[in-house]
C-alpha cells in the first residue's frame, strides 16, 4: 500500500508512505532513487539496532559506512534539547551538509528528535522516517510533527517538517514486548474513535488476533489509522482546523505524563486522557453512556488504566493542562468524542466541572 500525502506551500511538497510486509526488503532501492545521490546519516535507536541490525544488513541497507551510523537511547527522558545538540554534533564530526538526509529508524522518540533535528540542521535538510513501533507506524510517523520536551511539559519546543518518506513494515511489531503493543493499540482506538466506526468494530472483535501479532491483523489496523491521519494532515498540515482532532486524550495524557515524571507511558496516559473527555463529553449530555462503556470495555480488553492514581491531585492535571501548547487564544480547544468515529472540537472548557469528571476517575 502506498500514500501519497500532498501538500501546498512554495514549492508544493509530498510526503510518500509505503506500508507492507516486504517494505523491508524494498528499501535499499527506494531509499536510493529518493536520496538522489544526497549522503544518508542513519539515526538508529539502539536496541532496535540490536534486535534488527543483522537483519537489515542481510537485505542490503547501506548502514554500515564508517561515520554515517549515530545510534541514540531513545527512552523518553532522552527526548529533549540536549540530545538534538549531542546529534547535530555527531553529523557535524562526521561531516553531514546540506546535501545530506537523515534516516530515523525506530520507535517514536527516534522519529521526533531526529525530524526535529532534520528541520533545524543548516536550517533543514530531508528526512526519512522507518518506525518500528505500533505507536510510531500508526501516529508520529506521519504528519510532519517533530519536537522535543521541556521540563513545562510535553513537545513545547519542535517544527513541522514533512518527511520524504516514511517505509512501515509490520514485521516489526512482532519483536516489541506485549506492554509497547499497548503502547500503539491506544492510538489506534484514538483514530477510530475520531473518525472510522469500521476500524473500532475490527479492534472490538479481533483484539485477540492483534495481540497474537496475526500480519493480516496487524497489517489492516495500520492500514487504516494511517489513512485516517493521511487523510486529516493532508487537508491541515499546520494544525489549524480538524488536525487537532488527532489530539483526542493527549491533553490530559500529556499532564499525567508530566506529573509522573514519564512513569506512566504515553499510549497508557492516552488512554486515560480518552476516558476523561468521553466523561466529560457525556456529562454534557453529548455522548451516550453505551459509547462510553464502550471505550472503558475495549481500554480494558487492552489492559489500559481506565482511572487516575489517586496519587495525582486534580488541580495538579489542571495546572499542567494550563501550560498545554493546545491554548489558543487564552482558550483550551479540547477534543471530545459525541459518538463512536465522530468528534467535536470543545472551547466552552469550565475548569470546576473537569475537576469533577477527574475526581470521578480517582485523582485525588
Amino acid at each position: 500500500m502506498k500514500i501519497d500525502i500532498s501538500f501546498g506551500g512554495n514549492p508544493p511538497h509530498t510526503s510518500e508512505v509505503f506500508i507492507g510486509e516486504e517494505i523491508l526488503e524494498h528499501i535499499p532501492g527506494r531509499l536510493d532513487a529518493a536520496l538522489g545521490g544526497r549522503s544518508a546519516y542513519w539515526i538508529w535507536d539502539e536496541e532496535v539496532w540490536a534486535l534488527w541490525g543483522r537483519k537489515v544488513l542481510d537485505m542490503g541497507w547501506p548502514v554500515d559506512r564508517d561515520g554515517q551510523v549515530i545510534m541514540f537511547t531513545a527512552s523518553e527522558p532522552d527526548k529533549r534539547l540536549g540530545s538534538v545538540e549531542f546529534l547535530a554534533r555527531r553529523l557535524i564530526s562526521a561531516g553531514a551538509n546540506l546535501d545530506s538526509a537523515i534516516i530515523a529508524v525506530g520507535g517514536g522518540v527516534t522519529g521526533d528528535v531526529a525530524g526535529f533535528l532534520a528541520s533545524i540542521y543548516m536550517r533543514g535538510i530531508p528526512c526519512f522516517q522507518i518506525p518500528t513501533t505500533l505507536l510510531a507506524q500508526v501516529d508520529s510517523s506521519i504528519g510532519g510533527k517533530t519536537g522535543v520536551d521541556l521540563p513545562e511539559g510535553k513537545n513545547l519546543v519542535g517544527t513541522f517538517h514533512q518527511p520524504k518518506q516514511v517505509y512501515i513494515d509490520p514485521r516489526f511489531v512482532t519483536t516489541l514486548p506485549d506492554e509497547e503493543l499497548r503502547q500503539g493499540m491506544s492510538e489506534v482506538i484514538k483514530s477510530a474513535m475520531i473518525g472510522d466506526e469500521v476500524l473500532w468494530k475490527f479492534v472490538e472483535n479481533s483484539s485477540d488476533a492483534i495481540k497474537k501479532r496475526d500480519p493480516d491483523a496487524l497489517l489492516r489496523i495500520i492500514s487504516a489509522s494511517c489513512l485516517l491521519k493521511s487523510n486529516i494532515v493532508q487537508a491541515d498540515e499546520k494544525e489549524s482546523g480538524n488536525r487537532r482532532f488527532l489530539n483526542l486524550g493527549h491533553t490530559v495524557g500529556h499532564a499525567l505524563e508530566k506529573l509522573t515524571g514519564f512513569r506512566l507511558k504515553h499510549g497508557d496516559c492516552v488512554a486515560t486522557g480518552m476516558i476523561a473527555a468521553a466523561t466529560l463529553s457525556h456529562r454534557l449530555g453529548k455522548l451516550k453512556m453505551e459509547d462510553l462503556q464502550r471505550l472503558k470495555n475495549i481500554c480494558e480488553i487492552w489492559e489500559m488504566p481506565v482511572g487516575i492514581p489517586s496519587s495525582i491531585d486534580s488541580l495538579a492535571i489542571l495546572d499542567a493542562i494550563h501550560n498545554d501548547k493546545k491554548r489558543i487564544g487564552g482558550k483550551l480547544h479540547f477534543i471530545m468524542p459525541v459518538r463512536i468515529g465522530k468528534v467535536i472540537e470543545f472551547t466552552g472548557f469550565d475548569h470546576e466541572e473537569f475537576a469533577k469528571v477527574l475526581k470521578s476517575l480517582g485523582a485525588g
